[in-house]
């Protein structure tokens, strides 16, 4: 099962200069309650962007075209294929990040679990691929939050 896990703003906007454009603490108990002992794979600039290095409790793989650099507490890979081969039958992937890594993994994907963000950044250089319909909706869950924009958790599948 190959999950994409994403937080998008109503235009599709997923990030700015390297970050998140929300901390929304639902939101990222949600991640790390679906991604906890199984594999996350991302990009180079994902995995510097992480405040402490690798997730613990997950296999980290990054993904980045540059074969020579090695991330403590991560596996490299330099293509999607060579990633998918080192997975397990019985292994879950989650797709966390970034934008490149999720337009070249959209096709590949079982399932999408997006936070969906009732808002619109005034800022954003990093954006989720469409989402076409091909997907189809199988749940969602709508809140309102004092800390946060409202936010949905939405769940897609083929």
């Amino acid at each position: 099962m190959i999950t994409i896990i994403v937080a998008i703003a109503e235009n599709g906007a997923i990030g700015y200069k390297n970050e998140l454009l929300y901390r929304i603490s639902a939101d990222l108990k949600r991640f790390k309650a679906l991604t906890t002992g199984h594999t996350v794979l991302m990009g180079r600039k994902t995995f510097l962007s992480l405040p402490k290095g690798a997730l613990p409790n997950r296999r980290n793989v990054v993904l980045t075209r540059d074969s020579s650099i090695q991330f403590e507490g991560a596996e490299t890979f330099t293509s999607i294929d060579s990633v998918l081969a080192s997975v397990r039958e019985d292994e879950q992937l989650f797709i966390i990040g970034g934008a490149e890594i999720y337009k070249q993994t959209m096709a590949i994907a079982d399932k999408l679990e997006v936070t969906l963000v009732h808002d619109v950044p005034s800022e954003a250089d990093a954006y989720f691929p469409e989402i076409t319909d091909e997907w189809k909706e199988v749940n969602r869950e709508d809140f309102n939050s004092e800390e946060s924009p409202a936010y949905s958790f939405i769940t897609y599948s083929r």
